[in-house]
């Protein structure tokens, strides 16, 4: 019977770009600022690696969907990589091949890698089916902003949430955003903004103003697996080790049944059963430490506080407004800022998350760091509500 991979992999090092509109260099150099920082974080040498996985989107460097752009800008000689693409979960995606392969025993010590270069694409926001400045364009679900405004219409109407009431959660979500983000060097948005300047923006997709939506940026993270006892044995003491990860994709029965209600996701509350199963989490409100969410939209994240069973149906709105998620919580969420403050480079994102969770677990997280965090939580959510995917990973100090 599967088991899962519960602290059979150890995080040994981590790496992150600086995040932003990032003309000054190319993917290569974004995924080289990663790798080189993941590499003196783990103390080893490149050699010592020995299979990779590159999560990439849109990005196809004139080479198709290949994994050749890393194993190129990272010199990978000789080793096994694997592209790998799964919407805004590429990431977390790249994270999950590199864990199982060390959790299998088919390699010692595995990386994963992700990176975008939105801004090349010439487009404000995540691409649609046309030619760009750069690189071809797509994007199958037509307006982001539409979708997710439509997720905030069913909430509110299930819950019989105000208008005004819902307005001013989302504004929170923002506010508390950019408030974290003052404290993150490598976060794109570094400016704390006034519940006043978010609640007057301009609207997007009603209720969704232009503070509610997160910014296009370029970026890179890595992360560097292998066993515990071969952590130990790279003289690794304190050690951060994957408690779970786990995906959820569509089957479809959200947009071709009349199964969903349109007010949460379904993909977020079944990978999150899963996750807490494999992690061992019984009540995710007390035992988690701090969360990274998928706030591509304020919305999204307020939604996902239900849908990660951290609020209580219909109560999310209220736990936002008394602050249950603010850096001083009892669930601290988006201490680094989020999706909201470094943008969604989406092969990164899932990875960067990662990185944040594990620089608060060892301690290292600077002026953001939290007190004896023990448990961080990343989610992932792609495509839209009505259908797409959902991935959780789940971080620990190991014992």
């Amino acid at each position: 019977m599967a088991s899962g991979i519960r602290d059979k992999v150890a995080i040994i090092g981590m790496g992150c770009s600086q995040f932003g509109e990032r003309w000054d260099t190319g993917t290569d150099g974004l995924l080289a600022e990663a790798f080189n920082e993941a590499l003196a974080d783990a103390g080893i040498e490149r050699s010592q690696i020995g299979a990779a996985w590159y999560g990439s989107c849109m990005d196809n460097a004139n080479v198709g969907n290949s994994a050749i752009p890393a194993s190129v800008a990272l010199r990978l000689d000789g080793i096994p990589v694997t592209r790998v693409e799964n919407m805004c979960a590429t990431g977390t995606e790249a994270l999950r091949g590199a864990a199982y392969a060390v959790a299998s025993g088919a390699v010692d010590i595995a990386i994963a890698v992700g990176a975008e270069k939105l801004k090349d694409t010439g487009y404000g926001g995540l691409p649609t089916g046309f030619k760009g400045t750069l690189n071809d364009l797509w994007m199958p679900i037509g307006s982001a902003p539409a979708g997710f405004a439509q997720l905030a219409a069913g909430y509110r109407t299930k819950h019989q949430i105000t208008k005004e009431d819902l307005k001013r959660g989302l504004a929170h979500v923002s506010w508390k955003s950019h408030q974290n983000g003052v404290k993150s060097p490598k976060a794109h948005l570094k400016k704390a903004v006034s519940m006043e300047t978010i609640l007057n923006a301009p609207m997007i997709a009603e209720p969704l103003g232009l503070y509610d939506c997160c910014g296009v940026s370029d970026g890179a993270a890595a992360a560097i697996v292998t066993t515990p006892e071969i952590a130990r044995a790279l003289g690794k003491k304190d050690m951060v080790t994957i408690k779970a990860i786990q995906l959820s994709i569509s089957s479809g029965v959200e947009s071709t049944t009349n199964k969903w209600d349109g007010s949460h996701v379904i993909n977020t509350r079944n990978a999150a059963k899963l996750a807490y199963a494999e992690a061992g989490i019984t009540d995710p409100r007390k035992q988690i430490s701090l969360m990274e969410v998928h706030d591509c939209f304020s919305i999204t994240e307020l939604v996902t506080m239900e849908d990660l069973f951290v609020s209580e149906e219909g109560r999310a709105v209220h736990d936002v407004l008394d602050g249950v998620f603010d850096a001083d919580g009892i669930v601290p969420c988006q201490v680094d800022g989020g999706l909201k403050c470094f943008g969604h480079p989406i092969g990164a994102s899932g990875l960067r998350m990662a990185y944040e969770n594990y620089n608060q677990l060892l301690g290292r997280a600077g002026e953001r760091q939290l007190e004896s965090p023990s448990i961080g939580l990343s989610h992932n959510l792609g495509g839209v509500p009505y259908q797409g995917i959902a991935a959780i990973s789940i971080l620990g100090l190991h014992s």
